[in-house]
């Protein structure tokens, strides 16, 4: 068997495909024995900024809480529109105009440390629509406008795509990705958090507009959702998703493969939830690795399916940087055996 690069191993799983080995895969595209089978990248369209917090395009303030997971969040004390019907008064509408998209193309290759020859690169609108919507109304305010103002909330989410069409077609013209990466998380562990009617009558039309610019082109989109997405998936399907991350464990990922044989594959399985060490921060190397291969064996017939996994902690948490590296390396050498792979 030929040796295939990370990346053109990973682009085997468009369309359910099945890849020479199991592909290891990590959101932010983190190299291991110089291997990375994809990489996130993006002009700095919107910058960072306000106040004492950075803050994303439409002005939410983001922060990182001293305890819990190390990871900036949209700061929920925080609340930019009370009132849906608000929005044309409160949304400002960020610019773009004196963005230099070769220069950062360029830069972002170098400080990336990116080899577009072995790795794949993904690049997206960066605009989630459900999380947004939730982050400038908070939880309880998103949910509730999506049941009393369902026109308002599309109202508000097609001008915000008007305004960021253009910033997609000059991203693809510049960047020219191998893949265009969305992300929306609309789900908790083991339920959506509003029905599929929901997702059909606001969301479905504005996530075809997001991927419209790239499925237009033949460019694949991977697609970002936690939770139980399986009810989902149809319409995922239908707005071009040909690889969505990162599958937790609620969902049943054999059966999702069998069900969307030929359409789409998954990539996940394995959940710090259900590996976390029972005795932490007390833990076993051969309980993380066991726990790796038993998720490797269970998804991995068939294709269609990337591993996907890691630990989580807080900032002062040392155990989780060597938890990491365990995964990593049982993915990355045991998905080299399951397919029998000896291209190398």
């Amino acid at each position: 068997m030929a040796k295939v690069t990370a990346k053109e191993n990973f682009l085997k799983l468009c369309k359910g495909g099945h890849p020479d080995y199991v592909p290891v895969y990590t959101m932010m595209g983190m190299p291991y024995l110089d291997e990375c089978a994809d990489a996130m990248m993006a002009p700095p369209i919107f910058g960072q900024g306000g106040p004492g917090a950075p803050v994303d395009m439409w002005g939410v303030p983001s922060k990182a809480p001293s305890t819990g997971v190390a990871a900036s969040m949209p700061d929920t004390t925080f609340i930019l529109l009370e009132d849906i019907a608000d929005w044309s008064k409160v949304i400002k509408f960020p610019q773009a105009n004196d963005i230099d998209f070769e220069k950062c193309y360029k830069e972002g290759l170098e400080r990336q440390k990116i080899d577009r020859n072995k790795t794949a690169l993904k690049v997206g609108p960066g605009f989630m629509p459900f999380q947004e919507l939730v982050a400038l109304m908070g939880f309880e305010g998103g949910l509730c406008a999506l049941y009393t103002d369902p026109e308002e909330v599309k109202a508000m989410l097609n001008a915000m795509v008007d305004h960021l069409e253009p910033y997609f077609e000059k991203t693809l013209d510049v960047y020219q990705p191998d893949l265009w990466y969305v992300l929306d998380d609309t789900c908790a562990k083991e339920t959506p958090f509003f029905s599929p009617e929901v997702y059909e009558d606001i969301f479905l039309p504005i996530y075809h507009r997001l991927t419209d610019c790239a499925t237009r082109r033949g460019i694949p989109v991977i697609f970002h959702n936690c939770g139980k997405i399986d009810e989902f998936i149809p319409f995922m399907i239908d707005f071009g998703v040909e690889i969505v991350e990162p599958t937790q464990e609620s969902n049943d990922i054999m059966a999702l493969k069998e069900q969307y044989k030929g359409k789409i594959s998954f990539v996940g399985g394995w959940d710090w939830a259900t590996h976390m060490p029972p005795e932490y921060p007390k833990w076993d190397e051969e309980y993380i690795r066991q726990g790796v291969r038993d998720s490797i064996d269970k998804n991995c017939r068939g294709g269609a399916y990337g591993f996907c996994g890691g630990a989580l902690g807080t900032r002062d948490d040392m155990v989780v940087g060597e938890i990491q590296k365990v995964i990593r390396d049982e993915a990355h050498w045991y998905g080299k055996k399951v397919y029998g792979y000896t291209g190398e």
